[in-house]
C-alpha cells in the first residue's frame, strides 16, 4: 500500500468510529456533550483533510494507481455514507434523499465495474468531486445543526441551521444525479478495450 493508500485506509476507520460516538451519544447520554462534539468534529476534519491529501500525496509521489484511483471514490462513499446515516436517524437529513443518493452511489459503482470490463479503472469524474464538495459542506452544516442542538444553544439557531442542512442536502442529490449521468454518458462513450 502506498502512502496515498493508507491516508484513505484512514477513512474507512475514522467512518464507523464517527457512527460509534454520534450514536452513543443519542443511546447513552451520560457522556460528556461537549466532549462529544469536539470529538465529532475531528472526526469529521480529519476525513476530509486525508481526501484532500491522498491525492495530492499520490500525484506528488508518482503512487497514481488503478487500485487508488477505486479505493479513494470507495473511502469517500463509505465515510459518507455513514454521516449522512447519523443525520438521518436524527432528522436533519430527509430520508428520501439520502435514498436517492444512495441509488445514485450503487449506480457509479455498477457503472465503474461495468468499465473494468472495458478494461478501464474510471477514477473521479469533475462531476463527481463537485458532488463530493457538496457532500461536505451539508455534512458540515448538518454537523454544526446537531452540535448546536446537543449543546442547547439558540432554539431559533438551530433551526435555521437544520433548514439550511436540508437544503445543502437536497442540492447535493441534484449535483450527484447530474453526476451520475456524466459517468454513464462516459461509460456509453468508451469503446471496448482491445478495439
Amino acid at each position: 500500500m502506498t502512502l496515498a493508500d493508507k491516508m484513505t485506509s484512514l477513512r474507512l476507520v475514522l467512518a464507523p468510529l464517527f457512527f460509534l460516538v454520534y450514536l452513543g451519544h443519542r443511546y447513552y447520554p451520560i457522556a460528556n456533550v461537549v466532549w462529544i462534539v469536539v470529538t465529532l468534529w475531528i472526526i469529521f476534519l480529519v476525513s476530509e483533510i486525508t481526501d484532500v491529501l491522498d491525492g495530492v500525496v499520490a500525484r506528488k509521489r508518482g503512487e497514481v494507481s488503478d487500485f487508488g484511483k477505486l479505493f479513494d471514490p470507495f473511502a469517500d462513499t463509505l465515510t459518507q455514507i455513514t454521516y449522512f446515516l447519523c443525520f438521518v436517524i436524527d432528522g436533519i437529513f430527509p430520508a428520501f434523499v439520502f435514498l436517492i443518493i444512495i441509488y445514485r452511489e450503487f449506480s457509479v459503482l455498477f457503472v465503474r465495474n461495468l468499465m473494468l470490463k472495458k478494461g478501464i479503472a474510471m477514477g473521479a469524474r469533475l462531476s463527481g468531486k463537485i458532488k463530493t464538495v457538496s457532500y461536505v459542506v451539508a455534512g458540515a452544516i448538518a454537523l454544526a445543526a446537531s452540535s448546536a442542538l446537543w449543546l442547547g444553544l439558540c432554539l431559533e439557531y438551530c433551526r435555521w441551521l437544520i433548514f439550511a442542512a436540508q437544503g445543502a442536502f437536497v442540492f447535493s442529490m441534484l449535483i450527484a444525479v447530474i453526476s451520475l449521468v456524466e459517468y454513464i454518458f462516459v461509460y456509453l462513450k468508451t469503446p471496448e478495450a482491445g478495439k
